[in-house]
């Protein structure tokens, strides 16, 4: 018999799912003209009470379901990370679906199914429930990008995410079967056990390469990249600004699990050279790709995406660094990147106006003076991604470069820092062409609604705390990854 305690280590999930199914049955008894904001408050509640659900679940950590999910201070700090991803989307999806004539039903329902396979990722310590956490996310995120039925290009970025979001996933399933060959298990503690006792055979590297090239797809590393640009310039603003956040912090979250947890660096302990360099070559190549193709962009959104390349390269740095130097740095900089991220898309969300036609740089010239608030915030998050002090990007990349340094990965460093030179030319041409640069058109700027404003205040904020006083979300972080290396 399942005890009681097993349900609260998933109430997250639960939380979710109960308020989706709402949402769900709602939506059809609704005139669907005036929709948008019953079933977004519904939905905010929802999320809202997940972020509870998380913080009461400090109090009963360990592992639930026969081993399969564990819930750590680890877990907590990626399920919180989601849950507001969760509630900042969908308050600035308020005003986008009215302005875009989007169906809410649908959408705040995907979102808060999909958020349940991101919070189960970050918890789950078996392979299969990994799989089927990871499938629930991407069924849902394919959906949401195609949500702008009137504009082939989203239909378009749904289709194409579909297809090599499928053929990603086979790859990573065929690791796991591998993997179940190699070991005769698919619990990754089971796992460790088995490959630090009999040997790591050649199979189990070929299953973890295939598991990487699945991962790797998810969170957008190159080389397996190529989707990126396309899918994002296409798909709705908002729900952009929740793929490339809230997905990819829990796949980032699984990855940590499988090279650092307990019995995690065992697991490929022999391993160590091939995973390794594959995790070096893969950083060094998204960070070049991902800067080199932002400079050719013209398209906000696109531009983005190259740097959302860029900045899983970045983070990869702290994959390839020393286990609890590295832990730390990823996942503070997970939380950097979600507040600084988000807040950039929201923005370009709501300045894109009806039908998502103000995208290019052309059409933030100017935008210092016609509104000099949403430019400033657009600053902010700007200067973050750039790394500049004050700001939660400089913090985040000090702490992955030191974790590099102190694992002597001098050249993946001086990659990285180049990098980060190129990358500040394209964040500050978009900052320059909003104060130095006269507008060509009278491009009409949206009264900003509570949604948006309040989800534009928070990304502001954090990115500002995570910058001045980063010290407490850090030390968190370092708890956390000596729970999971002591373990």
């Amino acid at each position: 018999m399942i005890p009681n305690v097993d349900y609260i280590r998933i109430l997250p999930e639960i939380v979710l799912a109960v308020f989706g199914m709402i949402v769900m049955v709602v939506d059809p008894l609704m005139d669907p003209e005036r929709n948008v904001r019953p079933l977004g408050i519904i939905a905010l509640i929802g999320s809202l009470a997940a972020v509870g659900a998380t913080i009461y679940q400090m109090s009963f950590q360990g592992v639930a379901f026969w081993g399969m999910v564990r819930v750590d201070s680890f877990s907590i700090f990626f399920h919180l990370l989601v849950a507001v991803a969760t509630v900042l989307v969908i308050l600035a999806s308020f005003e986008y679906l009215e302005v875009q004539r989007i169906r809410a039903g649908e959408y705040f329902g995907l979102i808060l199914l999909g958020a349940i396979g991101m919070d189960l990722m970050s918890s789950a310590v078996e392979l299969v429930l990994i799989f089927i956490a990871l499938e629930i996310s991407s069924i849902s995120t394919y959906i949401l990008a195609g949500f702008r039925q009137r504009d082939a290009g989203s239909t378009e970025s749904s289709l194409k995410y579909f297809l090599l979001g499928s053929f990603a996933t086979a790859f990573f399933l065929y690791g796991i079967a591998l993997m179940f060959g190699a070991t005769g298990s698919t619990s990754i503690p089971q796992i460790a056990v088995t490959l630090n006792s009999q040997g790591v055979p050649t199979l189990a590297y070929v299953a973890f390469a295939l598991i990487f090239v699945g991962l790797g797809f998810k969170v957008a590393s190159a080389p397996f990249h190529v989707w990126t640009p396309d899918v994002y310039e296409g798909a709705p603003a908002p729900v952009v600004g929740f793929m490339s956040t809230a997905p990819k912090m829990a796949v980032f979250a699984v990855l940590l699990r499988i090279l650092f947890e307990t019995e995690g660096p065992k697991l490929l302990a022999g391993s160590q050279p091939v995973w390794f360099w594959w995790v070096w070559v893969s950083a060094a190549l998204s960070m070049t790709i991902g800067n080199l193709g932002a400079l050719l962009q013209n398209n906000v959104k696109r531009l983005l995406a190259y740097s959302a390349i860029a900045h899983a390269g970045y983070l990869l740095i702290a994959f390839a660094a020393a286990p609890e130097a590295g832990i730390s740095a990823a996942m503070f900089y997970a939380a950097s990147y979600t507040a600084m991220n988000l807040g950039a898309f929201i923005l370009v969300s709501h300045f894109a106006n009806a039908g998502e036609k103000y995208v290019t740089l052309d059409d933030y010239t100017g935008l210092g003076r016609r509104s000099p608030g949403l430019a400033a915030v657009l600053t902010i998050f700007l200067i973050s991604l750039i790394g500049i002090p004050a700001t939660a990007g400089f913090f985040a990349k000090f702490y992955v470069f030191s974790a590099a340094l102190k694992a002597n990965l001098v050249g993946l460093t001086i990659i990285a820092v180049i990098n980060s030179a190129v990358g500040a030319y394209y964040y500050l041409r978009v900052i320059v062409v909003m104060y130095m640069r006269d507008s060509k058109a009278d491009i009409p700027v949206l009264k900003m609604r509570a949604g948006v404003l309040a989800t534009l205040t928070i990304s502001a904020l954090a990115t500002i705390y995570l910058g001045i006083l980063p010290s407490r979300v850090l030390e968190y972080a370092t708890r956390s990854a000596q729970d999971l290396l002591v373990r």
